[in-house]
């Protein structure tokens, strides 16, 4: 199989992001591994489970021929490591108070950032003419809504495998809802004044203009 990181159009930067990637994904493997020779088997699906997610993108983009910018890639391994193997396996979320505030306030921007970039490219490849504060709009209800979703995996995963994701508390669920709509907020704030020229975003600019040169054919009008 052929990995990414041996593509002619990555550069350097690109081949590091991957690097690092690739790490983390053997990381959670050999933890699954381990567990299960321990006859930890609990611990070892759910980390097999969480390398599945790690590797979504590259499903989505071997499957549907849907290239996402390297950086996707990244941030999406780091966030499933982070939120849930360094989270809830190596019990981060208890250790460090902050763990959990810190990774919903980034899960709504990178929602955000989701929400924008997808009604964005809709708007200008198919000549839609949605208003900027409707874009924004769209991009603040698509991270709100995922997050409430995400609360719901939680309650799920806790009801099913007796996990604490949500340490048994709605006072835990609702500020996790509020982290997440600041972080769409932020977001929404950046994405109106990105659309109306008012400041520039090289985030934006980089990966919107990285995704559409991949993806030309998903915006093709049909005739």
């Amino acid at each position: 199989m052929k990995l990414l990181i041996s593509h002619k159009k990555l550069d350097r930067a690109d081949k590091v992001q991957l690097v690092v990637s690739y790490t983390l994904q053997i990381i959670i493997l050999i933890t699954s591994i381990i567990a299960l020779l321990q006859k930890q088997w609990q611990t070892g699906f759910f980390a097999l489970s969480i390398l599945l997610l790690t590797a979504l993108p590259g499903l989505i983009r071997r499957n549907y021929k849907i290239y996402m910018p390297v950086e996707i890639d990244l941030i999406v391994i780091l966030f499933v490591f982070f939120a849930i193997f360094l989270g809830e396996i190596h019990s981060y979320y208890t250790i460090f108070w902050w763990w959990d505030i810190m990774l919903h306030i980034s899960s709504g921007f990178l929602l955000g950032i989701a929400g924008f970039f997808l009604v964005h490219i809709l708007n200008e490849e198919r000549k839609l003419s949605i208003q900027p504060k409707l874009v924004v709009l769209f991009a603040f209800a698509f991270a709100v809504a995922l997050g409430a979703i995400w609360e719901i995996f939680e309650f799920s995963i806790d009801q099913i495998l007796g996990l604490t994701m949500q340490n048994s508390s709605l006072v835990d669920t609702m500020w996790d809802l509020i982290v997440d709509t600041l972080g769409a907020v932020v977001i929404s704030f950046l994405g109106y004044f990105y659309l109306n020229r008012k400041t520039k975003s090289l985030l934006f600019e980089r990966l919107l203009k990285r995704f559409l040169s991949r993806n030309r054919k998903l915006f093709k009008k049909k005739k």
